[in-house]
């Protein structure tokens, strides 16, 4: 961290980041409605927050709206951030689509994150289209970035990370994510700081007392926590790695013709 951790210095760091990517990837434009993603944990929270609050003064006129997904687990309270919302008067529509139920038929061994990631995305395009949201705001951070291109690289042998700005698989949304400039260590304390009602989703696999969902990542995540300690700025460099791409030395014949 280049910046003395005092609150006004978190909240400003917080603020100018979320404005850097959106300057830089053009993520909002006028007229814009914005359909927030709001799961309850700690990135929606502080997402839905920044751009509320860069609402009042950004020099374009766009609106938003949260929209929060039951996913069907048992013991999720959605009248918390439903409540939360109310006060904070910010637009927002509860939606409820029985994931749980369908992963659970459809996949019998293993890990249900993938399948589970993609019933939801596909559940919140519909969505978007049904509320007139023509963007959908995902609360992705510096840190899934960074781990979703070693992740890419290290089991799959494919080089790419997350797009900040990407039209979806249907044609009819474009999704933003604000928050990539940001870390996942600011996020927790910016959490803290503002006091944000966290509330898990009550997924079994990330929920209980040990997490057990996407053991990968969790594999990376913490491969990285352990180079930080001998490369202090390692998370920086990998960002900027992606901004710093040099097509000529790579393998991919479809990015540069070897003649």
């Amino acid at each position: 961290m280049n910046y003395e951790p005092t609150p006004e210095r978190l909240e400003k760091r917080l603020f100018k980041a979320v404005g850097q990517a959106i300057t830089d990837f053009k993520m909002i434009e006028d007229g814009d409605k914005i359909m927030v993603a709001v799961s309850g944990g700690k990135d929606s929270w502080v997402m839905l927050h920044v751009l509320n609050e860069l609402k009042k003064r950004a020099p374009v006129d766009f609106k938003i709206m949260a929209v929060n997904l039951d996913q069907g687990y048992d013991g999720f309270e959605t009248h918390i951030i439903e409540d939360y919302l109310e006060k904070m008067g910010i637009p927002f529509h509860m939606a409820e689509k029985n994931i749980n139920k369908i992963v659970q038929e459809k996949n019998s061994g293993g890990t249900w994150c993938s399948l589970c990631s993609r019933l939801r995305r596909g559940t919140l395009y519909g969505l978007a289209e049904k509320l007139k949201c023509n963007k959908i705001a995902l609360g992705h951070h510096q840190d899934d970035m960074i781990e979703t291109l070693l992740l890419n690289a290290f089991f799959i042998g494919r080089l790419g990370a997350m797009s900040p700005k990407l039209k979806s698989d249907d044609g009819k949304n474009v999704v933003i994510r604000p928050l990539i400039y940001v870390l996942e260590s600011e996020i927790r304390e910016y959490t803290s700081l503002k006091k944000f009602p966290v509330v898990c989703c009550q997924c079994p696999l990330m929920c209980g007392e040990t997490v057990h969902g996407d053991y990968k990542r969790r594999r990376v995540k913490n491969l990285i926590k352990q180079l930080e300690a001998e490369i202090p700025d390692i998370r920086n460099s990998l960002l900027a790695s992606l901004k710093n791409v040099k097509t000529t030395h790579l393998l991919d014949s479809e990015l540069w013709k070897f003649e």
